[in-house]
């Protein structure tokens, strides 16, 4: 029998009668970093307090390695867990914040300074130990947090949207650092947010949520470039993916046709079954898999449309435009001159698109 890192089984949550999660399934392999990805309210923080034990489940059970854990007190359940608002004793030094925990565990005084070493090397916090948190930028706090995880050399860490509270350019830094820091430590890491850039960079699996309910699992690649329905087609990319309402006709050649007429061809799609029949259907497409210029005149699908606006971006430029009566966002290089009201060719590969059943939502 397998014996993943974490799994869980058949799990359920409930509050009175609202159904917060629903038999829940997930493996995770040893030293994997999975983040649980979705909008505020889709359950990915419910997930990750009940396998730190701070919720009670209705039903099912939660396995770290080969022990049930699913009924044991947070301190049994050998993990480590990084919060979002730090969660530090605001009148203990930085090193203090990070022994007390293995000092009421009842380690001995050198076990705890080698574990307080290693930690405070590993984050480059050193120079911080006889501060307090209020003394500390938010950055440094949530390094201490994360060093505070690290003492305990526990076998799973849990990350509860660490960098939230953080700004842009100390997000990215740190965003960095948790990478590194799996890297060398090779442990499990099961990841909370609800910003993509996190998921996409950080995350060997994403697991998409929704309602409760995980919509997709799977590596980056795959979340970005076959998402399994309209859902996760959406949620996924900045800027979103365009979509275009249709009707998928069966001929000689296999065709998209737009509610307005506009016909793109789809011989270059790989379907996931064979089409059976004409089907509404919804057609997406990445702005940056959509082309301009003489770059367009090489694709299987191109017209001319006029620019409504120019958003420079500094190494990108997103133009938006209107295609078969719709909205539409294209990603364009930073270079290029481009104002409103200019005429431009655009195209696009329908292959590289996804194709969406529209009354199931699924990917065809």
């Amino acid at each position: 029998m397998t014996v993943h890192s974490v799994s869980i089984k058949d799990l359920s949550l409930q509050y009175g009668n609202t159904q917060v999660l629903e038999n829940l399934n997930l493996d995770i392999e040893q030293g994997e970093f999975i983040v649980l990805l979705g909008p505020s309210g889709c359950g990915k923080s419910t997930l990750l307090n009940c396998i730190a034990g701070l919720l009670d489940i209705s039903d099912g059970q939660i396995f770290i390695g080969n022990r049930n854990v699913t009924w044991e007190e947070p301190k049994d359940r050998g993990i480590g867990m990084v919060f979002q608002s730090y969660a530090l004793y605001p009148q203990m030094t930085v090193e203090k914040n990070l022994s007390f925990g293995l000092k009421v565990a009842g380690f001995k005084k050198d076990e705890i300074e080698r574990r307080v070493k290693k930690a405070s090397d590993m984050l480059q916090i050193q120079e911080l130990l006889q501060r307090k948190p209020v003394e500390l930028s938010g950055g440094q706090r949530q390094r201490v947090a994360i060093g505070r995880a690290l003492v305990r050399e526990a076998d799973v860490f849990l990350f509860d949207e660490p960098l939230s509270n953080l700004d842009a350019k100390l997000r990215s830094d740190l965003r960095v650092e948790i990478k590194r820091l799996h890297q060398r430590l090779k442990n499990t890491m099961i990841y909370v947010t609800h910003d993509q850039i996190e998921a996409l960079t950080l995350a060997n699996r994403i697991a998409i949520m929704k309602d409760g309910v995980i919509q997709q699992l799977a590596d980056p690649h795959t979340i970005y470039n076959r998402p399994v329905n309209l859902y996760v087609a959406g949620f996924i990319g900045s800027p979103s993916m365009n979509f275009l309402e249709g009707q998928l006709c069966q001929g000689d050649e296999d065709v998209f046709i737009t509610n307005n007429g506009t016909v793109i061809p789809v011989a270059s799609y790989d379907f996931m079954q064979p089409l059976n029949g004409n089907t509404n259907a919804v057609l997406g497409i990445r702005p940056e898999h959509i082309v301009t210029g003489s770059a367009a005149e090489e694709m299987p699908f191109k017209v001319e449309v006029d620019i409504d606006i120019v958003e420079p971006m500094g190494s990108e430029t997103l133009v938006w435009t209107k295609l078969a009566g719709r909205s539409l966002t294209v990603s364009c290089d930073g270079d290029q001159q481009l104002e409103p009201g200019q005429r431009i060719l655009l195209g696009f590969n329908p292959g590289r698109g996804s194709l969406f059943d529209a009354e199931s939502t699924q990917r065809l």
